[in-house]
């Protein structure tokens, strides 16, 4: 840094402090007290990565495109009216003419009202610097934001008349001006000057349009809104062409016509906007609800949840689906899944993604890679019912990935598929957060308006989302003749944010989030609302770790579920009714012995042949089945289901399987013959080995189907003889973490970060702006003082003396350069300690690694 560099910091230190209004955007951040800079890091974290040296450097960053366009997207719609409007005001602009932009001739409390904040908002943000007199759009943000034939802006405003005239002859210049009724000039610029104060003066103005022809102002009423650009013909119509002399309409090539900014506020009435939105719209309600009603409401579907997933995830107990190649699951297995549940495809890609992101479900990473529980879905099973629903919807309300995309097409055109890749959208927890919490803005037992609800979102986040946005019009056909069309629809489709907002609605009333549209109260505690009673975190005995909020959700909602029974009702006709849902090990067991026929408040079950096999082959005996029916059941065990499962278990292991390839083996000749004299068995490949044993030329299990098909119930052996039991032990996949979602740029910081930030940044402005009594080394070293050993010795001695600071250029053991204002406390062993102003801490230096140093003025650290 050279002397002209270190006095120009010196004065505008000095010119901050002394309240001269600031010059750069550096010089406004340096004004700010600690508080102001710690709101900006807050509001744009990326700032942050890395801290920046000092306050000029800041700046810089904060005017970089990315961190602008990034600043700008989060903005709510009546602050980014105000930026916009900034960007088509002259540079700088007072107050009163940025006012005047957003309230018209006609004025609006509302806007005036808000404008200060929306300002304020701005300055908070840097996006705006500046005193009332002199407001100052960051130059990138004005870059962004201004209107241009290839970026039209949202205010529909085309160029002033000084740019679209830039490249006229000065003839023509002339030619309008004469046209207009104004006195020719010298010289173009003047010119345009006299035409730009026609189109700015009001009355003047009014006196011009005055003469012109219905059919002008029709043309003019077509482009005032934007977009401002028409196409005409070579040979335009009268009242085109009397428009165009009067510069009403200038030239931007030869068939395109642009309406010039000034005259567009004219007719505008001097509005910038058409709809100006100071204030956000109101969630409205749809329909009121009594909360004791919206709790139960939402508790059944939390318990729905619970059944679907258990119904899922079982299914998968041996195994799911192969994973593609390319990720994820095809059609074809998502269509299955969406049959075997009973409902549509997408939402079987909402309950697979559920699953997955709480890590229930994953790959098992094998060569033949296929999808299955997790070991942590058997211990959410052993879970109360309210904390294993906690731990489903605290992964969702975090997690990127997104099931609603699923079918759709990303930007190769290429199908997305369930548990696949390219699911993450980093808005998609924020949206989530900002949902649930507009609906807790209304009274309890309360439903939202959707649409109110979508409107609200738009208005607070209007740049979310916009490249799914609707692309800018093309030119009209400024005049035509009487059958012109009018303007074209603007596209219907949605962005993603607004997309986001209407699946968490949909997904919120599925997971028991909010019952009938509106949000329970368990979902309150979860986003760490205010309670109408305060519940205590639920006591978790260490099983699981649960967030605090999560664990007042849980805790909310335990009391609303259906207690868990140990009982059910056996019927005659082979079924039996669980009055509830029951308790894990009963339904564990029945679930082998019986299949599930139908589901709903009470659960009906449905002995078969095969059901009872089934049981058999997990290695129960025909005793322990009615032992177990008749302890479980508050109905005597009727006499057709013991039938059954003594017919059953007569049958069942008469036959027996082993590997041979294949045999069947049987103390009864006669079953073997009658298998072999059945044609369904010529598949089989059965040929009599010896009278009891026959060998079959396929493998063991495909000949365990085969005869259970023919109406069989052989048993498996062991190569020892012994029968196999087939046990409901799951197929797991090894130990595997949930998905971690994908950020939405870098994290918010916390306190602790940003008061060190602030500290640090401080520290190091002090250091950049500071004074030095002595010149700095020429530009071949760096900009780093350079003294003598021994001169450098005696400076920090005599420093550390009189307490002064002084300025040090430092190489360190890897060999870069920086330069560095300390304190010098301590001068020996070759070693100078003092407090770093630059690093705000205390530090310890070599004194054969400093450079040079120089002392500080007077007035100066």
């Amino acid at each position: 840094m050279g002397i002209g560099e270190l006095d120009r910091e010196a004065h505008v230190a000095e010119a901050t402090s002394a309240g001269a209004a600031p010059r750069t955007l550096a010089e406004a951040l340096r004004a700010r007290g600690d508080e102001g800079l710690a709101a900006l890091l807050r509001a744009r974290p990326d700032l942050l990565s890395p801290v920046p040296n000092d306050l000029t450097q800041l700046a810089t960053r904060a005017g970089t495109r990315g961190s602008v366009v990034r600043a700008l997207e989060r903005l709510d719609r009546f602050a980014l009216q105000t930026a916009e409007a900034l960007a088509v005001a002259p540079d700088p602009a007072p107050y009163p003419v940025l006012l005047a932009l957003l309230t018209g001739d006609e004025g609006d409390p509302e806007i005036e009202a808000a404008l200060p904040d929306a300002v304020a908002l701005l300055r908070e943000q840097a996006l705006l610097w500046g005193e009332d007199d002199r407001l100052r759009l960051v130059r990138t943000a004005r870059e962004l934001l201004s209107p241009s034939p290839q970026h039209p802006s949202p205010t529909g405003l085309g160029p002033t008349v000084a740019e679209a005239t830039a490249g006229m002859s000065p003839g023509r210049v002339q030619e309008i001006i004469a046209r207009a009724g104004l006195t020719p000039t010298h010289d173009p610029v003047s010119a345009v000057a006299a035409l730009t104060e026609l189109f700015t003066d009001r009355a003047r103005m009014g006196a011009l349009l005055d003469e012109a022809s219905p059919e002008a102002l029709s043309v003019l009423d077509r482009l005032v809104w934007g977009p401002p650009y028409g196409e005409v013909t070579p040979n335009p119509a009268p009242p085109v062409q009397w428009l165009r002399d009067r510069g009403l309409l200038l030239p931007v090539s030869a068939r395109t016509m642009v309406l010039p900014r000034e005259v567009a506020l004219h007719l505008r009435g001097g509005r910038a906007h058409r709809t100006p939105e100071p204030v956000a719209p109101v969630v409205g309600a749809a329909r009121d609800y009594r909360p004791q009603v919206v709790d139960s409401a939402a508790a059944g579907q939390a318990y729905a949840t619970l059944a679907t997933v258990e119904e899922l995830l079982k299914s998968w107990d041996q195994g799911g689906p192969q994973v593609l190649r390319a990720g994820g699951m095809s059609v074809r297995d998502l269509k299955r899944t969406a049959a075997a549940l009973d409902v549509t495809e997408q939402l079987a890609a909402f309950w697979l993604e559920l699953c997955f992101g709480a890590g229930l479900l994953a790959s098992d990473g094998e060569a033949d890679e296929r999808y299955a529980p997790t070991p942590a879905y058997d211990d959410w099973l052993d879970l109360p019912a309210a904390e294993r629903w906690a731990l489903l919807v605290a992964p969702w309300l975090v997690a990127t990935r997104t099931a609603g995309l699923v079918g759709g097409a990303d930007a190769k055109g290429r199908t997305l598929a369930a548990l696949g890749p390219d699911l993450d959208r980093a808005p998609a927890p924020e949206v989530r957060h900002r949902v649930l919490e507009l609906l807790a803005t209304l009274p309890p037992g309360v439903a939202a308006d959707p649409e109110t609800l979508f409107a609200r979102m738009r208005w607070e986040r209007p740049l979310r989302g916009a490249a799914q946005a609707a692309p800018p019009r093309a030119p009209q056909t400024v005049y035509g003749g009487p059958d012109d069309s009018t303007d074209p629809a603007p596209d219907a489709s949605l962005d993603l944010r607004s997309r986001l907002a209407r699946w968490t609605l949909a997904e919120a009333e599925l997971l028991g989030l909010t019952g009938r549209g509106a949000l329970a109260g368990p979902a309150r505690a979860l986003l760490n609302l205010p309670l109408a009673e305060a519940a205590a975190p639920a006591d978790h005995g260490g099983r699981v770790e649960l967030s605090v909020a999560a664990g007042r959700a849980a805790t909310l909602l335990a009391p609303l579920l259906p207690e868990a029974v140990d009982h059910v009702l056996l019927q005659a006709d082979l079924t039996a009714v669980a009055p509830g849902p029951l308790r894990r090990p009963l339904a564990d067991a029945l679930a082998v012995l019986a299949d599930v026929e139908s589901k709903g408040g009470a659960t009906v079950y449905r002995f078969t042949p095969g059901s009872v096999r089934r049981a058999l082959d997990s290695g129960r005996s025909a005793s322990d089945l009615h032992d177990f029916l008749t302890a479980h059941s508050r109905t005597p065990v009727p006499q057709p289901l013991a039938y059954l499962i003594d017919d059953v278990a007569r049958k069942h292991g008469h036959l027996r399987i082993g590997a041979a390839s294949a045999y069947v083996r049987c103390d009864d000749d006669t079953v073997l013959g009658e298998i072999l004299a059945d044609r369904r068995s010529a598949a089989l490949g059965l040929r009599r080995l010896a009278p009891t044993v026959l060998a079959a030329q396929t493998d063991p299990a495909s000949l365990l189907d085969g005869l259970r098909a023919m109406g069989y119930a052989p048993a498996a052996e062991s190569a020892e003889g012994d029968v196999l039991v087939t046990r409901a032990d799951a197929y797991r996949t090894p130990a595997r973490t949930a998905p971690v979602p994908v950020p939405d740029g870098p994290p918010a910081p916390d306190t602790t970060l940003l008061g060190a930030a602030v500290k640090a940044i401080r520290a190091g402005d002090r250091a950049a702006t500071a004074v030095r009594k002595e010149p700095t080394a020429p530009a071949t070293t760096g900009g780093l003082p350079r003294t003598s050993a021994a001169e450098t010795l005696a400076t920090v001695q005599a420093a550390a003396l009189t307490g002064s600071a002084v300025w040090i250029g430092y190489v360190n053991a890897e060999g870069a350069a920086s330069q560095r204002v300390i304190a010098p406390v301590r001068v020996e062993g070759g070693f100078v300690t003092g407090y770093d102003h630059t690093a705000d801490e205390v530090r310890t230096y070599p004194l054969h690694r400093i450079t040079g140093v120089a002392e500080l003025a007077d007035d100066q650290v």
